[in-house]
């Protein structure tokens, strides 16, 4: 770490001067404008003005990469917070096929994104995301609610026979990996760009490696109820080979489920302590339901057997990943002064 002294100009100006590789690195110079945000805990960040500009632009050039590669990195470039994403042929050539396939399928997979430009060579797009439009508490509570809803049509779908209520849930996983990879870019550009942390709804940026962990355990939870959609689909009679009773215990522990992981996030985003200790007390209730249902079953065949312990170990996976956000929740809540801490 870098020291300087602070230098008094007059009687009420303090000074220091800026470090001059820095400096060189941003084009700053004599003259120039730089900003200042303070932040919470002492903390003051400068920034030079084109980080304000927030039009960074990624040129990928896709000559030697196939369809997948190409998709991967406009995603990585939308993730990363560029505004402008140009795929580009070799020199002399023009774009496959599958190349122009593969940029339209990620144009479809990303919130914002969309075509402005397109030749034989290259073809340009936009993320049109505002981040001002959204706050990461907003997108963690909209991304909760559609992996619960994901999970309760699954369910419903399982007890019901019902094909169709399955697709239903499965369909939504598109949107829910969209809030997501959403999730991923306003997190990234606010860490780049610390004017934006205040623009997503934070007062600084130190939650930003906690958010990053809940929207991925929120991501993890929709890939469980995308799980059970597609056991209804695999299923004969897309149902499982249970009595109703032990139906009824599945679809109460769902509900179980379903409490513990809103109240996770809720936890987090109010930074309340009080919710997530409640959220391990629930969880306790239900740590060993997975167990106790498996134990109450008949005889039955193994294949039966084991697509009732898929579903199980679905929602039981669920449930630990809302402990793991009321843990990283007890984290953001116990930062600052409360009846449970003094900071000093």
């Amino acid at each position: 770490m870098e020291t300087r002294k602070v230098q008094r100009l007059g009687p009420s100006t303090l000074a220091m001067t800026l470090p001059a590789e820095w400096a060189k690195a941003q084009n700053v110079e004599k003259g120039d404008e730089v900003s200042l945000r303070i932040g919470s805990k002492g903390t003051l960040t400068v920034m030079p003005e084109s980080v304000q500009q927030e039009e960074s632009e990624a040129i990928i050039h896709a000559g030697e990469l196939d369809a997948d590669a190409v998709e991967r990195a406009i995603l990585a470039q939308y993730v990363l917070g560029r505004r402008v994403i140009e795929v580009s042929a070799d020199e002399g050539g023009t774009l496959a096929s599958t190349t122009i396939n593969a940029v339209y399928n990620a144009e479809t997979q990303l919130m914002g994104l969309g075509v402005i430009e397109e030749t034989p060579e290259r073809i340009a797009i936009r993320c049109s995301v505002d981040p001002e439009d959204f706050t990461l508490d907003n997108l963690l509570m909209r991304l909760e609610s559609t992996g619960s809803t994901m999970r309760n049509e699954a369910v419903k779908a399982l007890a019901h026979g019902n094909p169709d209520l399955a697709q239903r849930a499965l369909n939504r996983e598109r949107q829910a990996n969209k809030i997501f990879v959403l999730l991923l870019r306003l997190i990234f550009t606010a860490y780049q760009n610390p004017n934006l942390a205040r623009a997503v709804g934070l007062d600084g940026g130190f939650p930003l490696i906690g958010y990053r962990s809940i929207a991925k355990n929120l991501e993890l939870t929709a890939d469980n109820a995308e799980d059970i959609a597609e056991i209804v689909l695999e299923t004969e009679g897309h149902t499982l080979n249970v009595d109703s009773g032990t139906m009824r215990k599945i679809r109460e522990f769902t509900d179980n489920v379903n409490e513990i992981t809103e109240k996770g996030v809720q936890a987090a985003v109010e930074r309340d302590y009080d919710i997530a200790i409640e959220v391990k007390r629930l969880f306790r209730e239900i740590e060993n339901r997975e167990r106790e249902i498996l134990n109450e079953l008949d005889e039955m065949p193994n294949a039966d057997l084991l697509r009732v312990r898929e579903v199980l170990v679905s929602l039981q996976q669920t449930a630990q990943y809302a402990v793991r956000n009321a843990e990283i929740a007890t984290n953001l809540a116990l930062d600052e002064d409360s009846e449970y801490v003094t900071i000093s």
